[in-house]
């Protein structure tokens, strides 16, 4: 009798490992597309399908947890390259969805209040501007402006564009290019800062 029951307990268990999901062939593929994105000749392309496999694979399985992982590194990375470039707006996007798995990941919370004070900016952000700044620069200091706060205007001299920011009085603050250059800024849009008469350094 016992040696029956040894024999059904070692059916059942190989039973359930053939039911069981098997993750090791897709986690390997995975793992080639990491080796090929993160070569020093990776393109766009190899990292965006990495990316997309790895989020793909986590949806599926979402008790694999070297995957949740390795997924957490991917987001934090590039919440962190977007916030670099001033896509402040979209790394929140990435450190939210990180913290809604993760509420207490410290890096995710760090990256988010930057952002998020990054998106608002203060007076002295604004006075911090100088005539002469390119756009690169100003939006290493101000970051960019939320997609659809902009507005550009050609006319037969230049071309003058315009960036708006939510500032942390919750109005409206513009910043003014002509021909790509700063040349003017107003907090609130209609009450001017300081001139910006200092011109940029070189």
């Amino acid at each position: 009798m016992r040696r029956f029951l040894t024999m059904l307990a070692l059916f059942g268990a190989a039973c359930g490992a053939n039911n069981a999901p098997d993750h090791a062939s897709e986690w390997l593929r995975i793992l080639h597309r990491k080796k090929a994105a993160v070569a020093p000749d990776s393109t766009q392309f190899k990292k965006q399908m990495y990316a997309d496999s790895l989020a793909a694979f986590v949806a599926r399985n979402p008790e694999h947890s070297r995957a949740r992982d390795v997924y957490r590194r991917v987001q934090l990375d590039f919440a962190s390259e977007l916030a670099s470039l001033g896509r402040h707006q979209d790394a929140i996007r990435f450190y939210r969805a990180v913290l809604s798995n993760d509420p207490r990941n410290a890096e995710a919370l760090r990256g988010l209040a930057a952002s998020l004070d990054r998106l608002s900016v203060s007076r002295q952000k604004l006075l911090a501007l100088e005539k002469g700044m390119s756009q690169r620069d100003v939006a290493h200091l101000l970051g960019k402006p939320i997609p659809g706060w902009t507005a550009r205007t050609k006319r037969p001299d230049c071309t003058i564009e315009a960036w708006y920011y939510r500032t942390n009085d919750r109005g409206v603050a513009g910043v003014y290019f002509r021909d790509g250059t700063l040349f003017a800024a107003e907090e609130n849009s209609h009450a001017k800062l300081v001139p910006l008469t200092q011109p940029a350094a070189r």
